[in-house]
């Protein structure tokens, strides 16, 4: 079981550096980060298609690699 745990983890992990690098930069550099933070609060920006899907995606795997990790790390004590 702990080793099955620790291969889902891998896979996991796996999963969420890919979704996270196939993602589009929105803005660059710090001035970027605030007006591109703010557009997104209010929502003028709205994420369609591919770029929806993958940041649920990242969303679900992130959830998954902290609750797995919590996991893995309960059950090898």
């Amino acid at each position: 079981m702990d080793i099955a745990l620790k291969l889902l983890l891998v896979v996991f992990s796996i999963g969420l550096i890919t979704v996270v690098l196939l993602q589009h930069g929105k803005s660059a550099g710090l001035a970027g980060a605030i007006s591109g933070g703010a557009e997104h609060l209010f929502g003028k920006t709205k994420a369609r298609g591919l770029d929806l899907f993958l940041q649920r995606a990242t969303v679900v795997l992130g959830a998954g690699f902290m609750i797995l990790s919590i996991v893995v790390t309960v059950l090898s004590k």
